[in-house]
C-alpha cells in the first residue's frame, strides 16, 4: 500500500470538501472586513452573525455567549486569564488536572507563581480523576476550575456533568476544553452544564487558525488581546471570516454526522485495538470505555516511540507520541507520566487518533506494519542490552 495513512486527527483534521466549498467565497469574493461600513464589509459581517446563529443553536446558547477566537489555545487562555484577571480579588484558588492540555497546565503553572494557589488533582491509571477528589480539593476561596473534558492524548472522558454540579454548589466557575470532544460527542452547555467552554475548527475538519470559547453570559471576562474592540471587546483583531464560516459549517456537519461517525470509528478502533495488544508487553493506555471512540494510545515496551514513529513514517503511516503543541519536546508524555509515573511507559507510547475517512484495510495494514516495526526494534533493543552486559 503506497498511499499516506493519516492516524493523527487528534493533531489536527484535513478540511472537509463540504467546510471548504461554505468557505471559498470569502477568500475571494467576500473578502470585506467586517468592520467596514459599506456593502463589502457588511456582507461579510452579516456571514458572521449568520454563523454564530448556527453555532448557538447547536452549543444550545445565545448568539452573544460565542466568542471567536484564533484557535483552542488561545480560547483556553482567555477562559483562564480573562475570568482570572476580573475576579482574582473573590479568591486565590483554582482547580485543574494533571493530564491538561499545555495551554492550560502551563496557563496554571503561571498563575501558581503570581499568587494564586493551585491544585492539580490526580487521575488513577485509567485516566479518571476521582469526583471525591474534586470535592476534597474545594476551600473557601475556590473561585476557578478547568477540567478537560476528553483527553488530547489518551481520549479519557471525564463526567463534566457531574463535575459541574458540584461547581455550582460551590459557586465555583467551570471552564471544560473541549476541542477534542466535539466530533464525537454532545457540546450542548446546558446539558454540561458548564460556564466556559473551548472548541479549535483544526480538530473538527475545519481549518487550523479558529476557535471559539463559549462564555455564560452571566459571566465577565477580561481581553487578553486588546485593539480595534471585535468580538465585544473580548477580542481584539480583524475576524477571519472565512475560518468562522468553516468553523460553524464543521460543527453543523459533526452534529449532523456523529452517530455515523462513532460506529464508524469506533468499529475499526475496537479491531484495532484487539489486534495490537495481541503483540506482547504492550498496555493500552486510558480507560478502554470512557474514552473517544477514534483514539488509541499504546505503549509499546522497550521501544523509543520516536524511533517507533520514523519506522512508521518510511511506510507513508502518520501518527503522533502524544500532543503535537509538544512534539519538540523530550520530555515524556505528563499525561503517560500521571497515569503510571514510569517514563519507559511514557516514552513508548503511540497515539493513533482515527479520521471519519479511515478505512478497514487502512487499519489492517498498519498493524501489519506495526508487527513488523515492533520485531525489529525489539530486536535492535536486545541487542543493544546484550553488548551492554558484555561490556561490564
Amino acid at each position: 500500500m503506497k498511499k499516506e495513512i493519516y492516524l493523527d486527527n487528534a493533531a489536527t483534521t484535513p478540511v472537509s470538501k463540504e467546510v471548504l466549498e461554505e468557505m471559498l467565497p470569502y477568500f475571494t469574493k467576500k473578502y470585506g472586513n467586517p468592520s467596514s461600513f459599506h456593502t463589502k464589509g457588511l456582507e461579510a459581517k452579516n456571514a458572521i452573525t449568520n454563523a454564530r446563529q448556527k453555532i448557538s443553536k447547536i452549543l444550545n446558547c445565545e448568539q452573544q455567549e460565542i466568542i471567536f477566537t484564533g484557535g483552542g489555545s488561545e480560547a483556553n487562555n482567555l477562559a483562564i486569564f480573562g475570568f482570572l484577571k476580573k475576579y482574582a480579588n473573590k479568591g486565590k484558588h483554582i482547580i485543574t488536572t494533571k493530564i491538561e492540555h499545555h495551554s492550560v497546565l502551563e496557563g496554571f503553572q503561571y498563575l501558581e507563581k503570581h499568587g494564586f494557589e493551585v491544585t492539580y488533582l490526580n487521575v488513577n491509571k485509567k485516566g479518571i480523576i476521582d469526583i471525591n477528589d474534586f470535592q476534597k480539593a474545594i476551600k473557601k476561596n475556590t473561585i476557578f476550575a478547568s477540567i478537560i473534558y476528553a483527553n488530547n492524548e489518551i481520549g479519557v472522558i471525564q463526567d463534566i456533568p457531574k463535575i459541574a454540579k458540584i461547581c455550582k454548589q460551590h459557586n465555583i466557575v467551570l471552564h471544560t476544553d473541549a476541542c477534542q470532544a466535539t466530533t464525537y460527542l454532545s457540546v450542548d452547555v446546558k446539558k454540561l452544564g458548564v460556564d466556559l467552554m473551548t472548541i479549535n475548527g483544526s480538530k473538527i475538519y475545519a481549518p487550523k487558525g479558529i476557535g471559539l470559547l463559549y462564555k455564560n453570559k452571566n459571566i465577565e471576562i477580561e481581553p487578553i488581546i486588546y485593539g480595534g474592540g471585535q468580538e465585544q471587546g473580548l477580542r481584539s483583531g480583524t475576524e477571519n471570516v472565512p475560518g468562522i464560516i468553516g468553523l460553524a459549517k464543521a460543527l453543523e456537519i459533526a452534529e449532523r454526522d456523529r452517530e455515523k461517525n462513532i460506529k464508524h470509528t469506533k468499529e475499526l478502533s475496537n479491531y484495532f485495538i484487539t489486534e495490537i495488544l495481541k503483540i506482547p508487553n504492550t498496555i493500552l493506555n486510558g480507560d478502554r470505555k470512557k474514552r473517544l471512540p477514534n483514539n488509541i494510545n499504546i505503549s509499546f515496551l522497550n521501544i523509543e516511540g520516536e524511533s517507533f514513529l520514523l519506522k512508521l513514517n518510511k511506510y507513508n503511516i502518520y501518527a503522533s507520541t502524544g500532543s503535537a503543541c509538544s512534539s519538540y519536546s523530550l520530555e515524556p508524555s505528563h499525561v503517560i507520566m500521571a497515569l503510571y509515573n514510569n517514563p519507559e511507559i511514557a516514552h513508548s507510547s503511540i497515539r493513533f487518533s482515527l479520521g471519519v475517512d479511515n478505512t478497514l484495510e487502512e487499519i489492517k495494514y498498519t498493524i501489519k506494519i506495526i508487527n513488523k516495526i515492533v520485531k525489529e526494534l525489539r530486536s535492535i533493543s536486545a541487542m543493544n542490552h546484550n553488548l551492554k552486559e558484555v561490556i561490564k
